[in-house]
């Protein structure tokens, strides 16, 4: 059995932060499901709109029940038993506990560039992935600020809208490339034939409207998660600038060594895989380092520390 250390204080503002997530995932959910069903209806009228809220409702259901196996088996990731990282495996534990909820499970993932992601559809089946490399890159500090974030995605139901977001924006994006592929007949269909025109352009263009509007329903909920995230991770290990020092580490190596398996899922880690500056950074799902750092670091000088230990919590290794 491993020493948990002093019970941690309630973390501020979890409460309202999951309820503001609950929202935008409401919001999320139905602004995406109505592009799905838009689409069916103007491609097929009411055939084509009762296709598309079948596809729609099992989609969601499967997103919901399978995300966290879907999200590992993508990667590749393999459980990790407590005897390779006992130490490991007691830092996810102390965090969790803290976070009021049971263990996630630990994977690895067989990959040389330092990140990390979690999964789940709620606190009680969550998973907690790191890769091989990120244990090269941090030291123990950093990591355990990195799982802290990640947990703090569990905790603040992060993780069931990472997983739905994108697969109901990977189906819009898709389903648009699919139709293009069929040619202009389905484009120039109207109940109308003297507005087939009309309704082409109409179709035309909410084909290349749809891809654009998903992506953006999903960068403005990716974005927030993660300046959440990181508030909750360090409230949980109480030392935000370990989570700022490994952000900047992971960061650098993202440009050296970059991992583009399965790119729809790139907003599940808590750095950008695909590492892309310049104007590509628009269009990133994570918010900017140097913002992240910054906000962590302000959360820092608040707590009047700047080492681990110094008005954090303190347990031992």
């Amino acid at each position: 059995m491993t020493s948990r250390g002093p019970a941690a204080p309630a973390l501020k503002g979890g409460g309202w932060h999951r309820l503001g997530n609950a929202l935008k995932t409401t919001v999320l959910l139905a602004g995406l499901t109505a592009l799905v069903l838009v689409i069916g209806q103007r491609l097929g009228g009411a055939q084509g709109l009762a296709m598309a809220g079948l596809f729609a409702v099992v989609m969601n259901f499967g997103s919901y029940w399978f995300s966290d196996r879907i999200a590992l088996a993508i990667h590749g990731a393999q459980p990790l038993a407590y005897e390779q990282a006992p130490w490991l495996h007691e830092m996810v534990e102390r965090l969790a506990a803290r976070a009021g909820m049971p263990k996630p499970k630990v994977y690895l993932l067989p990959t040389a560039q330092p990140n990390a992601f979690a999964t789940g559809r709620n606190p009680s089946h969550a998973a907690v992935a790191v890769t091989a490399g990120i244990v090269d890159i941090l030291d123990r500090r950093e990591l355990e600020g990195v799982l802290a974030h990640e947990i703090g995605h569990v905790r603040n139901r992060d993780t069931l809208i990472g997983t739905v977001a994108a697969t109901l924006a990977g189906i819009i994006s898709y389903a648009a490339q699919m139709l293009f592929w069929f040619g202009g007949s389905m484009l120039s269909r109207g109940d109308d034939r003297e507005d087939g025109l009309a309704g082409a352009l109409s179709n035309l263009g909410l084909l290349l409207v749809a891809p654009i509007a998903a992506t953006l329903l999903q960068l403005a909920v990716s974005r927030s998660r993660e300046y959440g995230a990181d508030a909750t991770g360090a409230e949980l290990c109480g030392d935000p600038e370990a989570l700022a020092s490994a952000l900047l580490k992971m960061e650098r190596s993202a440009e050296a060594i970059p991992y583009d398996r399965a790119p729809a899922t790139s907003h599940l880690f808590i750095v950008n895989p695909l590492h892309r500056g310049g104007v590509m950074s628009l269009f990133s799902t994570h918010p900017p380092i140097p913002e992240r750092v910054r906000r962590l670091r302000d959360m820092s000088a608040r707590m009047g520390q700047g080492a681990r230990g110094r008005g954090g919590w303190e347990y031992a290794y």
